[in-house]
């Protein structure tokens, strides 16, 4: 992924409007990504932990990057509990996957209508599909993938994931 500027990330929002877009907190350390190593930047709130955000660069070599805004629910009673990301594959002890849910866009969302998906709590699948953050007791399933191969599965996911938010 290319570096992403914060007038990149302000303009990518798909599922917010201009005014909440502008508002969103941005990550502090922007310009110290490993950019090379990331298919998709992802980032919590510092101060909304219900919040996170996710930009991509949009599929199909449209150009430019889609981004969305997450939210965690706010009572986690009597949710399934799942440890294994749906993005990455990779699964986490506790805490380490959480339930993420972004409104749909347009009228959709308008409407109230949200998409969920499980994934690595600090949105770090690429690095751990690489192999670049170590797990502190979570695993990843040896694979026959090649690393490119276990890379492409998880934009696939993300793809999908995103498509979803459009319909």
């Amino acid at each position: 992924m290319r570096s992403l500027t914060e007038q990149d990330i302000r303009n990518s929002f798909l599922n917010c409007s201009r005014g909440e877009a502008k508002r969103l907190a941005m990550p502090r350390d922007l310009g110290q990504h490993p950019w090379d190593d990331l298919d998709f930047l992802g980032w919590r709130d510092p101060g909304a932990p219900d919040r996170s955000y996710l930009v991509a660069e949009r599929e199909g070599g449209e150009g430019g990057f889609v981004g969305i805004t997450l939210r965690l629910p706010s009572s986690r009673r009597g949710l399934l509990h799942r440890s294994m990301c749906s993005l990455c594959l990779t699964t986490h002890p506790g805490d380490g996957v959480s339930l993420m849910t972004a409104r749909k866009a347009g009228a959709a969302g308008r409407e109230g209508n949200s998409v969920g998906i499980y994934i690595c709590a600090d949105l770090a699948c690429s690095l751990y599909v690489r192999g670049k953050r170590d797990l502190r007791s979570g695993s990843r399933f040896e694979e026959t993938l090649t690393t490119e191969q276990q890379i492409a599965r998880t934009v696939g996911n993300l793809s999908a994931f995103l498509a979803k938010l459009r319909d």
